[in-house]
């Protein structure tokens, strides 16, 4: 499972014209799934995200989950983050699960987003999505959950 962190100041995420998450401030998520993710993975993953501290304190230094700040969550689900560009011009995604592998274990990763505490806003799998943000910072951090081979 991989993840890239956009902590941003209000984002939202529409389909054919309409708004189907918004959030006002917090982490837009760019979420990957690949072909042995688990429960594990994605309960190690929603637990790292919760408890990253990527918001500044008063002394402006980055000592804050999203937890401790009050944020929101908006999650999108993006199986490009499994391109592999390594030959060739266009890219491959065979290390992206398939759709009806990767969707349920989106929904899974939600949900124990949710059960955290976490307010948690989405676009809709597997359609095209504009999303739209203001990056705050900027800051932009990627969480996986197995070790880099």
């Amino acid at each position: 499972m991989k993840v890239v962190i956009q902590r941003s100041r209000e984002a939202s995420v529409q389909v054919g014209g309409e708004v189907t998450g918004e959030i006002e401030g917090g982490y837009v998520l760019l979420v990957g799934i690949t072909h042995s993710d688990t429960e594990e993975d994605i309960r190690y993953v929603a637990s790292k995200i919760a408890n990253l501290r990527l918001f500044e304190d008063e002394d402006g230094k980055m000592n804050r989950s999203i937890l401790d700040s009050g944020g929101s969550i908006l999650s999108v689900s993006q199986f490009t983050l499994y391109a592999d560009t390594r030959r060739g011009r266009r890219p491959g995604f065979t290390d992206a699960a398939r759709p009806e592998q990767a969707e349920p274990l989106w929904e899974r990763f939600n949900e124990e987003l949710r059960s955290l505490g976490l307010r948690v806003e989405t676009g809709v799998f597997g359609a095209m999505m504009d999303v739209r943000l203001v990056n705050d910072g900027p800051v932009t951090v990627i969480v996986e959950s197995k070790p880099k081979e």
